[in-house]
């Protein structure tokens, strides 16, 4: 990404349940930490029931930004399930737009009944390499589940993105904002959640 852009646009999608909007608020902070205007969007399908949830976050040094991301013109999607990242990189992505995927499906509702079919992953991946500059696949549910808690799925790969130096923000102002908001073993097992994904980049 380059270090001299006056602005940053960033979707995180998922769905329900999976800590979209935490992360999302999180980061946020940290960038108004850094002096940055910051706008958060969010868009919900039927969260409760695991439905599309997606949080639009913009970032600028000069001025506030409208809180949605125009269409094509998403410089970094992190998808915390894999076909949510192709329902965004659609309408939302670009030739240069970098996405951070987690490997792990979820299934919806249709597709456990089986009134609709799931794509497998390889053509998830087909698709999406048409769709964006760049895509780091992180097993973040699978590493959050070896940690015992499988929600932790979402601060893995923000790990993983603040390693990969996509944005502004190091991974040492990110574990001050959590450490600004959470306390004791909350704290203690984000940050090495956060330390996990940075293992999942510079590996």
């Amino acid at each position: 990404m380059d270090a001299h852009k006056d602005y940053y646009n960033l979707i995180i999608t998922g769905v329900g349940g999976q800590g979209n909007v935490l992360v999302s608020q999180l980061l946020g902070q940290a960038f108004v930490n850094k002096g940055f205007f910051t706008t958060i969007g969010e868009t919900y399908g039927a969260s409760q029931r695991g439905g599309s949830v997606m949080s639009h976050l913009r970032f600028s040094k000069k001025k506030q930004l409208s809180p949605l991301i125009p269409k094509g013109k998403a410089d970094i999607v992190v998808a915390l399930e894999p076909v949510e990242a192709l329902r965004v990189l659609t309408y939302y992505g670009n030739d240069n737009t970098i996405v951070f995927c987690n490997t792990r499906p979820i299934y919806p509702i249709d597709v456990i009944s089986g009134d609709e079919t799931y794509p497998e992953f390889a053509e998830i991946e087909k698709f999406l390499a048409h769709l964006a500059k760049k895509i780091f696949y992180i097993p973040a549910t699978e590493r959050a589940m070896e940690m015992g808690h499988p929600i932790l799925g979402n601060m893995i790969i923000i790990g993983a993105l603040l390693t990969a130096q996509t944005l502004p923000l190091t991974l040492e102002e990110f574990q001050e904002t959590l450490t600004a908001n959470f306390t004791g073993s909350r704290l203690e097992i984000n940050i090495r959640a956060l330390k996990e994904g940075e293992k999942l980049i510079s590996s």
